[in-house]
């Protein structure tokens, strides 16, 4: 399982987070996206477009996951240093690693890591 893990701003497109996917080097070999479930609506389309599984993540599981990003921003908000980050490595299960960091999309409104389940 590979997960493409997204944190993004209330005013964020599909174009925005598209982009925050393609910096993150995502590719064909993503199998699912995740992002908070209070904001999983605002990645549904973009699910949809790429015919992937929608993952929805508890807020209170990201501090559990360390990630490599420390956003002064995402720690005071969320209780981790990177949305995308955690957001990925619950995605992807116990013993995942990050296969890529947070990556910004250009307009700033999203960001995405990817993360790679032990089992893929």
């Amino acid at each position: 399982m590979i997960v493409a893990g997204f944190g993004f701003r209330a005013g964020a497109t599909t174009a925005s987070l598209r982009a925050a996917l393609v910096a993150a080097g995502g590719g064909r070999d993503v199998t699912h996206l995740a992002t908070l479930a209070d904001k999983a609506g605002g990645l549904a389309e973009l699910a949809a477009q790429l015919a992937l599984p929608l993952i929805p993540i508890a807020a209170d599981r990201l501090a559990s996951w360390p990630t490599i990003t420390r956003s002064p921003a995402s720690l005071a908000a969320r209780g981790t240093g990177s949305v995308a980050e955690a957001c990925a490595l619950a995605g992807a299960g116990k013993g995942a690693r990050l296969r890529a960091a947070r990556s910004l999309s250009p307009d700033r409104m999203a960001t995405c890591a990817i993360a790679q389940g032990a089992s893929s």
